[in-house]
C-alpha cells in the first residue's frame, strides 16, 4: 500500500517537472520573443516632444503672442499610496497655499490619473518637477499668451485646447506655425519612473516659424477703441474698421467691435468671434458710386461737367420710384457724386453697357475672393449681365442688388486713389525662422489693372470734394486734405428693405496728394443720434485718422499751413517732452548681431534689444522668460555673465520710449 502511495507520488512529480519543462520551453523559444517585446513595452516608451509654437510680431517688431512654460501635475491613483498621497497633498498644499485637505480630496475622489494642479507657471516651479513621490508625475503644456489680450483678436485667432489654431493667423498658418513633434525613447523601472533617456534614437522638435504681420500695434490700438466708441455711442448692433495702405495692400488694422480676448475666448460667442470684415455681406450704397463712376469716367461715357437733371428729387425710371434725399434739379457730375444723388447716377448708367459695366466690377475684384491670407473669407454677390433685369444696372450703380464685403470694399477704393492697381490684400509681412532668418516675405502682390492712372487722379479729386463741400464734412480734419465717400444703405428684414435698420459707411484716404492711409468704416444698425454714413461713420473715420497722424511725423501736411509756423515733426516735440518729464533712456539701440558670443549657458546683456531679439537669445539658450511692457528690454533679473541653470525664470521689463544713440549693427 506504502509503495503504491510512493509510485504514485513519484509519477505525480515527474509529470509535474515534465509540464514545467513544458512550460519553460513554451516560454523561452516559442514565445520567446513575443514575452520580450511586452517586457520591453513595459520599460521602453516612445515619449512624443511637442515643438514650440512659432511667435507673432507687428510690423515694428513688437510681441503679440508668444508661449508660456506651463507645467501640469497629476497623479496615478493606482501607484501612490497612502503616505505618498499625503506627502503630495502636504507639498502642493504649502507651495500653493492652499488646504491639504483641497489635494487629498481631490486625489481621493478621482479615478487612475487625476490632474491636481492644471498650467502652472511659477519661477521656483522646478521644485515640484523634481519631487520624487510614487505616482506624481507632471506634463508640458504650453499656454498661448495673447500679450495684448484683445488688441488684432480678429486678425490673430486663437488655439484650442490641443494647441491647434482656430480663426485668423493662428488657422491660417497653423502648420507654418505648429513646428514638428519630436521623440524620444524613455527607460522606466517597475515603479514607471524615468530611468534613462536614449539619445542615440530620439528625435528633437522643430519649433514653429516666427511670422511677423503687416499690422501696426499703435494703429490696431486706435482703430479697436474708436470703434468702440463709436458703437457705444450710436448704439450699433457692430462696427468694423480697416486700415490699409492702397499703394500696395498691406492691413494696417482691421478690427470689428465687439472684439474678444484670445485668452479667454470660451467666454465669447461665435458671434463676437467672427470676422465680419470676411464674412458678412452687405449692400454698400452710395459707398459704391465711387465703382460705377470710375468705370463711367474711365469708359469715357460722361465727364466732370457733364450736367445731369435731378428731377427735383423724384424720379420715375420705368415702373419704380428713385428718390434723392436734397430735392435738386441741375447739376453737373461733380454734383451728382458729392451730394450723393441716386437719380443722377441711375441717369449716367444708361450711358454705360451692361456688358462693360460688369467687366469693370469684375476687374475690382467684385464677386471674387480677395484671397486675403485669413480664412473664411466669402465672395459676396454679383450676378452676370444675363441674369440683370431692366431695373439691375440703375440699382447697382448706386449700390443696390450687389453685395460685398468689407474687405472688398478697401481692395477696390485701394485700387481707385493709388493710380488703377488692383493689390491683393495681406495681413502677413514676412515668415522668419526660429533662428531669425528670413523664410518667405510677402512683396505686394499686383492682381491687374482696372482704371487708367488719369480716371485715379480724377476720382480723388471728386473724392476731395465729397468732404470739403459735400456729404463728408464731418470727415474733415484741418491741417491735410482728406478724401472720401458717405454711404447708407437700407437692410434687408424678412425678406424686404427696413426703414428701421440702416448700414452707415465712409471709406476715405489721406493725404489726396498721395495717398498713405485708407480708413474703412461700417456701422451695423445705428439707432441712436443719427443713421447716415456722414453723420455716424464720417465722425468715426474722423477720430481714427486724427489718431493716425499723430502717430506718423513724417506724414506730409497740407501745403498751405502758416509758413511762419515752425513745423516740429512728432518725433521731436516727444523729445522736448521727455526731457521735460525727465522720461528715462536708453543711451544705445542693440540688435542680436552686436551680442557677443558667448557660451550658450552663460546669460548675455539683452538690454536695449527688442523683444523679437531677446526671445531669439532666451530660446537659444531654453531659459524661461516672462515680459512686462512693450519696446526695448531695459532689465533683466538674471545679471549678464551669470551661469545658466536648468530651470531658470528670467524676467524681463520693456521700455516703449524713444531711443537715442547709435545704432550698432
Amino acid at each position: 500500500m506504502n509503495n503504491g502511495r510512493l509510485f504514485s507520488v513519484v509519477v505525480l512529480t515527474f509529470l509535474m517537472f515534465i509540464a514545467l519543462i513544458i512550460r519553460l520551453f513554451n516560454i523561452q523559444i516559442v514565445r520567446g520573443d513575443e514575452f520580450s517585446f511586452y517586457a520591453q513595452r513595459q520599460q521602453m516608451n516612445v515619449e512624443m516632444v511637442q515643438p514650440e509654437r512659432g511667435l507673432i510680431f507687428d510690423r515694428n517688431d513688437n510681441l503679440l503672442v508668444y508661449n508660456r512654460n506651463d507645467v501640469s501635475f497629476y497623479v496615478d491613483t493606482r501607484m501612490a499610496k497612502k503616505r505618498d498621497r499625503k506627502a503630495i497633498a502636504e507639498k502642493f498644499a504649502s507651495f500653493f497655499n492652499k488646504d491639504v485637505s483641497y489635494y487629498e480630496n481631490l486625489i481621493k475622489k478621482g479615478s487612475k490619473i487625476v490632474c491636481i494642479e492644471k498650467k502652472v507657471f511659477h519661477e521656483r516651479i522646478v521644485e515640484l518637477k523634481n519631487l520624487k513621490v510614487n505616482g506624481l508625475f507632471y506634463k508640458d503644456e504650453p499656454t498661448r499668451i495673447y500679450q495684448y489680450e484683445n488688441l488684432a483678436s480678429h486678425i490673430l485667432g486663437y488655439v484650442n485646447t490641443k494647441y491647434s489654431g482656430v480663426d485668423g493667423i493662428e488657422s491660417y498658418f497653423d502648420k507654418v506655425l505648429k513646428g514638428e513633434e519630436g521623440r524620444r525613447i524613455i527607460l522606466r523601472d517597475a515603479k514607471g519612473e524615468t530611468v534613462t533617456i536614449n539619445q542615440e534614437n530620439q528625435k528633437p522638435a522643430t519649433s514653429g516659424k516666427n511670422i511677423q504681420l503687416t499690422i501696426d500695434k499703435e494703429i490696431q490700438a486706435a482703430l479697436d477703441e474708436e470703434l468702440a466708441k463709436g458703437k457705444n455711442l450710436y448704439k450699433a448692433t457692430s462696427f468694423v474698421g480697416i486700415v490699409m495702405d492702397p499703394g500696395n495692400g498691406n492691413i494696417l488694422a482691421l478690427s470689428v467691435a465687439d472684439n474678444f480676448n484670445p485668452n479667454k475666448y470660451n467666454e465669447f460667442s461665435d458671434t463676437v468671434r467672427r470676422n465680419q470684415a470676411l464674412t458678412d455681406t452687405y449692400e454698400p450704397g452710395s459707398t459704391f458710386k465711387a465703382v460705377t463712376l470710375a468705370s463711367f469716367l474711365d469708359k469715357g461715357v460722361c465727364k466732370e461737367s457733364d450736367r445731369v437733371f435731378l428731377e427735383n428729387g423724384n424720379y420715375r425710371f420705368k415702373k419704380i420710384l428713385i428718390k434723392d434725399s436734397h430735392a435738386s434739379s441741375w447739376m453737373d457730375v461733380r454734383g451728382v457724386f458729392s451730394n450723393s444723388s441716386n437719380i443722377g447716377m441711375s441717369k449716367l448708367s444708361q450711358h454705360i453697357e451692361n456688358e462693360d459695366l460688369y467687366i469693370y466690377l469684375r476687374g475690382f475684384g467684385l464677386g471674387n475672393y480677395t484671397y486675403i491670407n485669413l480664412p473664411s473669407e466669402v465672395r459676396g454677390t454679383l450676378k452676370k449681365p444675363e441674369n440683370w433685369t431692366e431695373y439691375s444696372k440703375s440699382s447697382i450703380s448706386y449700390g443696390y442688388e450687389i453685395s460685398v464685403t468689407p474687405i472688398q470694399m478697401a481692395t477696390v477704393y485701394s485700387a481707385i486713389v493709388n493710380g488703377g492697381i488692383l493689390y491683393q490684400p495681406t495681413v502677413v509681412k514676412k515668415i522668419l525662422n526660429n533662428d531669425g532668418s528670413l523664410y518667405r516675405e510677402f512683396e505686394p502682390k499686383e492682381i491687374r489693372r482696372v482704371i487708367s492712372e488719369e480716371t485715379s487722379e480724377r476720382m480723388k479729386k471728386l473724392f476731395f470734394e465729397v468732404v470739403d463741400k459735400g456729404t463728408g464734412k464731418k470727415a474733415k480734419i484741418n491741417g491735410i486734405n482728406i478724401g472720401g465717400k458717405t454711404g447708407t444703405s437700407r437692410q434687408i428684414v424678412e425678406g424686404s428693405y427696413s426703414r428701421e435698420k440702416y448700414n452707415s459707411s465712409f471709406i476715405g484716404f489721406f493725404p489726396v496728394e498721395n495717398p498713405k492711409y485708407l480708413v474703412f468704416v461700417l456701422a451695423n444698425s445705428p439707432t441712436q443720434h443719427a443713421y447716415y454714413g456722414g453723420d455716424v461713420a464720417a465722425p468715426v473715420f474722423r477720430n481714427i485718422s486724427e489718431r493716425i497722424i499723430n502717430l506718423d511725423p513724417k506724414l506730409e501736411l497740407k501745403s498751405e499751413l502758416d509758413h511762419d509756423l515752425k513745423l516740429v515733426s512728432v518725433t521731436e516735440f516727444q523729445t522736448s517732452l521727455d526731457s521735460i518729464n525727465g522720461k528715462r533712456h536708453l543711451s544705445v539701440i542693440r540688435t542680436k548681431n552686436n551680442i557677443r558670443q558667448t557660451n550658450k549657458w552663460i546669460m548675455p546683456d539683452l538690454r536695449g534689444l527688442s523683444i523679437r531679439d531677446a526671445v531669439f537669445e532666451m530660446t537659444k539658450r531654453k531659459i524661461q522668460y516672462t515680459l512686462k511692457g512693450n519696446g526695448r528690454i531695459t532689465e533683466q533679473s538674471i545679471p549678464p555673465g551669470t551661469k545658466l541653470k536648468k530651470g531658470i525664470v528670467c524676467r524681463l521689463s520693456c521700455d516703449q520710449g524713444e531711443l537715442f544713440g547709435a545704432r550698432l549693427y
